[in-house]
């Protein structure tokens, strides 16, 4: 059913996009974006965060691209490409005449520039391209990727963020051999329709228009992303009009918005899963019946229907549901506290005893009451828990290093595949921002993403997920809660607003404009 509802958004969330006056490019429009989470970099071989990435998707651009609100492929900077018999070699065949913000051409040399830059660093993102050998040039606008074995998702990962192309100018600011990092965390280095003009820490983020952008240009002038850290008062300047859309206000003030004159609240399935990180490499959490008495222990329906207002269904598994390759015959967690409290004892805690810490961030304001709810779930069985908020970039950090007990976080696929939770979630190679920010290791498991990510047979692929989401939710690995429908607010006079499953919390800001 979710799929089904997914496919009709998908086809019916144009808002006034065919509307004759979008025909005409406005000149000075500037549109004011509203969001709650502050940047950490703006350089896309760094950054794993949508927040950032809001600011970072549009300043680039990538070989393949997803099409107009849909998940299908579509030429991007590459006019075609091809894929050879074995699945070894992935041939992309380039654009000509483009050039990069700072007039370095784009060309075959500046695409391997860029992957050797991207693996290079191997920071996070680099994690989504560890299936390539090497790059290799084969003329001015012809580039071969050769693979280390077949990847099962396929050209699909070229059109993430993480395949954005930055160009060879970047070297420039090259210090001490870090790639031109420290001077790419506040620009940018793209062939985009936007060009990152100011970043003002804690205030603003602002994009102005790349007017010899290649393909057609944005129709406004500049986005400009402010910087609104509490909730209450984003949705006062979206009442105003002070802004013109933003993300993320609590459920309860989506709620009461509906309706408002002048106020649009779209709303649409995605596959956005809201989950509670627990450290298997922490003591009592590295003891499965432990963090099995814990996700036995969490009031679900309560989280649900108290606090997201029935806008949210309870995750089975860690593949969302409508994502080819979910399973719903997975075992699904339910409160139980008779159970969970036996498991505790089976692990020799019989009445809990011992204390765990659980961080959130403001930047989701759902994120405090659910961990009261956890909170009072541990509770029953004895499990004290102690709530610590912490700045997302702070968060951020002390996940990467594993330093934490548990953490509230949230996941979008950046390609339409089940490898987005699997490979990322479960992998021990991927400890920390990479994607398994429960710090697991499970041999078993190691070798079924890599087969997963390799195998071709579809119906063995599936068989293989099917393992994965089983043997993931009988370890416990996560808090698997729930699977959020994606709302945003905006002002009636915003045209040309499209729906992305894939780039969730990146509005298609080359393609809107304001008719007020």
């Amino acid at each position: 059913m979710l799929k089904r509802l997914l496919v009709i958004f998908l086809l019916t969330a144009l808002v006034g996009i065919f509307s004759l006056t979008a025909l005409a490019s406005p000149e000075g429009q500037t549109l004011i974006f509203g969001a709650t989470g502050e940047l950490r970099t703006l350089d896309p071989h760094v950054s794993v965060d949508n927040n950032a990435w809001r600011a970072i998707y549009y300043c680039y651009d990538r070989l393949v691209e997803y099409e107009l609100g849909t998940t299908e492929l579509a030429p991007g900077l590459a006019e075609s490409w091809k894929v050879s018999p074995g699945g070894l070699t992935y041939t992309f065949y380039l654009r000509k005449g483009i050039k990069f913000i700072d007039g370095t051409p784009f060309n075959a040399e500046a695409v391997k520039f860029n992957f050797d830059r991207l693996l290079g660093m191997a920071l996070a993102p680099s994690g989504t391209f560890g299936f390539i050998d090497r790059v290799d040039v084969v003329d001015g606008y012809t580039v071969n990727f050769i693979l280390k074995e077949p990847f099962a998702p396929g050209v699909s990962a070229f059109a993430t963020d993480q395949g954005n192309i930055v160009g060879p100018g970047v070297m420039d600011h090259e210090v001490n051999g870090d790639w031109g990092q420290d001077w790419l965390t506040e620009h940018s280095a793209g062939t985009g329709p936007f060009y990152v003009e100011e970043w003002t820490h804690g205030v603003r983020v602002v994009l102005a228009r790349n007017d010899d952008y290649w393909g057609e240009p944005a129709k406004l002038e500049k986005v400009v992303i402010k910087y609104v850290p509490e909730a209450a008062d984003l949705r006062m300047l979206l009442e105003t009009g002070e802004v013109d859309i933003g993300e993320k206000l609590i459920v309860d003030q989506i709620e009461a918005m509906k309706g408002t004159p002048g106020v649009t609240v779209f709303e649409a399935p995605s596959f956005c899963c809201h989950y509670v990180y627990m450290n298997c490499q922490k003591p009592y959490l590295n003891d499965v019946r432990v963090r099995q008495a814990i996700s036995y222990a969490v009031n679900y329906d309560g989280i649900i229907n108290d606090l997201w207002r029935g806008t949210a269904t309870q995750m089975r598994g860690p593949v969302p549901m409508g994502l080819v390759g979910h399973d719903d015959t997975v075992f699904q967690y339910q409160q139980d506290l008779e159970k969970a409290k036996g498991l505790l004892a089976e692990a020799g805690y019989p009445g809990g005893g011992f204390t765990l810490k659980i961080m959130h961030a403001p930047v989701i304001p759902e994120w405090r009451p659910m961990a009261l709810v956890i909170q009072e779930g541990l509770a029953q069985i004895g499990i004290k828990v102690e709530i610590e908020s912490y700045a997302w970039a702070t968060l951020r950090d002390k996940l990467d290093k594993g330093d934490f007990d548990m953490s509230h976080g949230y996941w979008t696929p950046d390609y339409a595949d089940a490898d987005m939770f699997t490979w990322f979630w479960f992998n021990s190679e991927n400890w920390g921002l990479a994607g398994n920010r429960s710090w697991y290791k499970n041999a078993v498991m190691d070798e079924l993403v890599t087969r997963s990510r390799t195998e071709v047979d579809p119906d063995k692929r599936l068989g293989l997920f099917r393992g994965i989401q089983w043997i993931g939710t009988s370890d416990a690995v996560y808090l698997y809660l729930l699977q959020i429908n994606y709302q945003i607010v905006m002002r009636d006079w915003v045209k040309g607003y499209v729906y992305n499953p894939m780039l969730l919390n990146m509005p298609n800001f080359p393609d809107m404009y304001i008719e007020k």
